[in-house]
């Protein structure tokens, strides 16, 4: 009978063996083939993340991984919430709201360089893991003395994420480089443009002599990051 995801997410904290179900002693843990299934994710991409390939990789059967996990999305499942428990977490120290606000976007950054996968895992059964409880936990204590009741507190740092996540994903997966491109097209394309949209010509110059080209992913993320933190603290 299959094991219940919740209980595979606690494998370590309810006692049970990470070797699978009972019978015959594994030869891998469920610890080392969500491991082997990450290395797969951070070298490969997430499609890169099958049972065969899994168990090519560990060099056991297709069955045999079935034994630690009971399908592809309770895998991903718990890859996340491996994640989540190794993550950085940068302590807050005595720092004020705005800096320990800054630290969980940079840690949160960090974690999506790290394993890009995670932006193609959308799966709200991650929250049920200890990794992920922990994590939460963490990032609430952030908004410490501001005038948030439990409620806010979640939805402050719940768009407070949601911000990072945007970010991340333009930072971590950028378009092909826009600078030479851009440098190159710039005098031609206001040629073409002439005298219309003078506010996007403006600002595209200015972007492109600053940035090598307007859209630029860190600018946005230093400029919008500072301006969240802003918009929900005010010390």
């Amino acid at each position: 009978m299959p094991r219940p995801l919740v209980d595979l997410l606690w494998r370590a904290a309810d006692g049970a063996p990470t070797t699978g179900r009972r019978g015959p002693k594994a030869k891998h843990s469920t610890d080392e083939v969500v491991a082997a299934a990450t290395c797969l994710a951070d070298t490969d991409g997430l499609g890169a993340v099958t049972v065969r390939a899994l168990a090519q990789a560990l060099g056991m059967t297709a069955m045999s991984v079935y034994t630690h996990v009971n399908s592809r999305d309770d895998l991903l499942v718990l890859m996340v919430d491996d994640a989540h428990a190794q993550m950085v977490r940068t302590p807050f120290g005595r720092s004020r709201i705005r800096t320990r606000l800054r630290r969980v976007g940079e840690d949160n950054l960090m974690l999506y360089r790290t394993h890009p996968w995670l932006l193609d895992v959308d799966d709200q059964r991650t929250a049920l893991g200890p990794g992920t409880i922990a994590k939460y936990d963490h990032e609430l204590r952030a908004f410490d003395g501001a005038a948030f009741d439990d409620v806010a507190r979640d939805a402050a740092l719940t768009f407070f994420l949601d911000f990072v996540r945007a970010s991340a994903a333009r930072m971590v997966r950028p378009a092909a480089d826009f600078t030479q491109t851009w440098q190159e097209s710039a005098g031609p394309l206001a040629t073409y443009i002439g005298d219309d949209f003078p506010l996007a010509q403006r600002v595209g110059r200015a972007a492109g002599e600053a940035m090598g080209g307007p859209y630029d992913a860190r600018s946005a993320w230093e400029f919008g990051l500072t301006r969240v933190i802003s918009a929900l603290v005010d010390d």
